[in-house]
């Protein structure tokens, strides 16, 4: 019954798609739609791998076969970047990046943190708190953009407030996993507050994989 209504809640989605669309769509662009609609099944399912790999094929497919109008979301999605931006870091000293392709690996070695909002089409970004140094009370960091994957895990004094969504992809909190379609997570760590050192992070991203580690 379960796999049945699954088909159906996707047959709709396809229709819905077609009807909304249809204007715009040729044979790639229905095949790519049946590869997104796939991969989300197969990730629902418990198939990550094979449903990144279907995510994929169907997005590359559909940026050949409507290149203006994934440029028009890649525009759109860095206006509402700089609109988050100004709204989250309010004026304090921060950096700020744009990059088609971003990678920030920290969980290394020692790293000094600091506020940050970073745009990307493909991003990757590994932050390890155990080995940060914080130069503020408060850190703020900002990573949105079309394509990401981020690690975060979590230490004993910080304390932590996440804001994710991913439109597509998947969500892991400690042992709790959300996947599919609009996954979002709002966590704040117990003694928020009161902590000595705060750290906002928020993730945005059309298609990503957030994992956080709990300490």
């Amino acid at each position: 019954m379960e796999k049945r209504n699954r088909l159906i809640a996707i047959g709709l989605i396809a229709v819905g798609c077609l009807m909304i669309f249809g204007r715009w769509i040729g044979f790639l662009s229905i095949v790519a739609l049946l590869l997104l609609l796939l991969g989300i099944y197969r990730t629902k399912s418990g198939k990550i791998k094979q449903g990144y790999t279907l995510l994929g094929i169907g997005a590359v497919m559909l940026l050949l076969d409507h290149l203006v109008l994934v440029l028009g979301i890649c525009l759109i999605s860095l206006g509402m970047f700089f609109v988050k931006s100004k709204g989250l870091q309010q004026g304090k000293n921060h950096l700020q990046k744009q990059n088609f392709s971003s990678s920030f690996n920290w969980d290394r070695s020692p790293w000094v943190m600091h506020s940050l909002s970073a745009w990307h089409v493909l991003g990757e970004t590994d932050l390890d708190l155990s080995l940060a140094m914080a130069e503020d009370k408060e850190t703020i960091m900002l990573f949105q953009g079309i394509f990401g994957d981020v690690d975060l895990h979590l230490a004993d004094g910080y304390g932590v407030e996440i804001d994710a969504f991913v439109l597509f992809g998947s969500i892991e909190f400690g042992s709790q996993r959300d996947t599919g379609m609009m996954n979002r997570l709002n966590w704040k760590s117990p003694g928020y507050e009161s902590s000595e050192h705060r750290v906002k992070v928020s993730v945005s991203y059309l298609m990503g994989d957030l994992d956080v580690r709990l300490p």
